[in-house]
């Protein structure tokens, strides 16, 4: 059985009142960022429990060390009372830990939340892929797009409290005009990219494979798009859906690679989805069954909650 034909579970819908877990399985986090994702969520009526490691750092750029931030993500997974595990921010290092989760541990918990993006891609693919899990793209608590947009917020809110969202409005050009159907899958493109060759490698199989970025020149976008295809994981995806491409260099000129690199696929390709690291990013239930139809500029999501494509 494929990814594009496995049954992933959507966790449970939170109520409030329940309790989350926020970790820091990569970068580490402020005491400012922390205590402002802590109110965020508490103002949802969630209960919220968190690590004395957020803040903490191991050579600068990771919230402590490998051991650290694999036993937070696991004891958090593992808490009974834990309905929802969120990731503070990105940054750089959940790769480092990824081929080190007791996969067979973690299943013993139950479906429940993982809400990341950026770095944290890696752990969204494992996780849902090993589970059969449906696991969230979304904003990160610690960071502002979740506190200063309420759009931003509130489809967060809606994929974790309901009503499901059933429907993306995409804003940018179709490449490639077409309908495709398949569950949703990617993350950053870097990510991705260098995921390749790995236990945790990137599958687009039959799948809408959505990519996003941030901070790369238009050459390392096309380092990145270049080691896809010669991997044969662009080849393979049913439809392409891009998030932003934040200060990639000039507009047009991103457009033009992206086209240059995607267009000749064979697949529907369109630009324009509000995610990755822009003002405003919309969260993705990847696993879930999607339709994209560039006529309509839409992702429809009909049955989020338990589906087959």
């Amino acid at each position: 059985m494929t990814a594009a034909t496995r049954r992933r579970v959507y966790p449970p819908l939170l109520r409030p009142g329940d309790t989350v877990a926020l970790i820091a399985p990569a970068g580490p986090v402020s005491s400012q960022e922390i205590a402002a994702a802590q109110a965020h969520l508490m103002a949802w009526g969630l209960q919220v429990r968190s690590t004395s490691r957020l803040s903490s750092t191991h050579h600068e750029y990771l919230a402590g060390s490998d051991d650290e931030r694999l036993t937070d993500f696991t004891e958090a997974w593992l808490d009974p009372a834990v309905r929802a595990v969120l990731c503070a921010r990105g940054g750089y290092g959940t790769q480092r830990i990824a081929d080190r989760l007791d996969y067979r541990l973690l299943a013993t918990a139950g479906p429940k939340f993982l809400v990341g993006s950026s770095d944290i891609t890696c752990l969204l693919q494992a996780v849902g892929d090993q589970l059969d899990l449906i696991t969230l793209h979304g904003p990160m608590p610690a960071c502002r797009p979740v506190r200063e947009d309420p759009e931003t917020a509130r489809h967060l809110h809606d994929a974790l409290f309901g009503p499901l969202p059933q429907a993306i409005r995409l804003a940018g050009p179709a490449m490639v005009p077409g309908r495709a159907q398949g569950p949703l899958t990617g993350g950053n493109l870097t990510l991705l990219a260098s995921s390749t060759g790995t236990r945790t490698a990137p599958t687009a199989d039959g799948q809408l494979l959505v990519l996003e970025e941030v901070g790369e020149e238009p050459y390392g976008l096309d380092r990145s798009l270049t080691q896809l295809r010669r991997a044969g994981i662009l080849q393979r995806a049913a439809g392409i859906v891009l998030g932003d491409f934040t200060r990639c260099g000039p507009p047009q000129q991103v457009l033009t690679l992206l086209h240059d690199r995607l267009s000749d696929l064979g697949v529907p390709v369109i630009a324009g989805l509000p995610a990755g690291h822009g003002t405003r990013q919309l969260t993705l239930p990847l696993g879930s069954c999607a339709v994209l139809d560039t006529a309509v500029h839409r992702i429809t999501i009909p049955l989020p909650e338990r589906t087959l494509c």
